[in-house]
């Protein structure tokens, strides 16, 4: 039976449960002695509360991807924070929307491959620490960039930035230059409240297809559509 746990969390899942199961158990057998009934109660509740966020933060549930090359998946879970069309010179080469996602700390973290696609370039950044609600988190925080091209046609180039806020500091990209990834496929995470960010090129092609705090999900929920075909059946991921 498959544990829905993030091998990408797998020291913090190990360590934070621990840690906090220890001072239940301090709390458990030193508190009668020292504590009122009511705190003891109240500190195992608290800490109780803790362990359960702690594992729930890193749960990584099954989806089932839409297989359907006319569209572009959220790679991350959250709500739509902004979307705005900008000039992106580095690796798009013109004019590109911008659509950001925010991932609190309730949200799943893992990050997924918003279509079938190549990996070209990986570019990782250090930076400040701004909270991730922030638009202009995505251009001056630690960031980790994932230059794509996609494998079905067009070929356009796609660009999904990892963002750390002001509580997430680790940044995790599991994959590498010149790997192909499939839509909804896991290549990362965001470790703690985050933001991650999807760029495409601009253009009559292709259109937007969610609106500011629109909730979505990584691998399930279609941020855009290329106008053509409709979508194909489903499967697990």
């Amino acid at each position: 039976m498959r544990i829905p746990l993030t091998k990408y969390g797998l020291p913090e899942v190990a360590f934070y449960p621990a840690v906090i199961a220890g001072l239940m158990a301090t709390v458990g057998l030193l508190g009668p002695t020292r504590l009122p009934v009511g705190w003891i109660i109240g500190a195992e509740g608290v800490l109780a509360a803790a362990l359960v966020w702690a594992l729930m933060f890193f749960r990584d549930p099954q989806r089932r991807i839409p297989q359907d090359d006319t569209i572009l998946l959220a790679p991350a879970d959250g709500r739509i924070a902004d979307i705005e069309t900008i000039q992106e010179g580095d690796f798009i080469g013109g004019p590109a929307v911008r659509i950001g996602i925010f991932l609190s700390i309730f949200n799943t973290h893992i990050n997924r491959a918003p279509c079938d696609a190549r990996v070209e370039k990986i570019t990782y950044r250090p930076g400040k620490y701004l909270n991730a609600m922030n638009r202009l988190a995505g251009k001056v925080n630690e960031s980790n960039n994932l230059a794509l091209v996609r494998l079905g046609r067009p070929q356009d180039r796609l660009l999904v930035r990892q963002i750390s806020g002001a509580i997430a500091r680790r940044i995790v990209c599991a994959v590498g230059e010149g790997q192909h990834l499939a839509g909804g496929e896991r290549f990362g995470m965001i470790k703690f409240g985050s933001r991650t960010e999807l760029y495409l090129p601009a253009g009559e092609h292709i259109e937007c297809m969610v609106r500011i705090g629109d909730k979505v999900k990584a691998g399930i929920t279609p941020l855009a559509r290329y106008k053509g075909a409709g979508p194909r059946a489903a499967q697990a991921g």
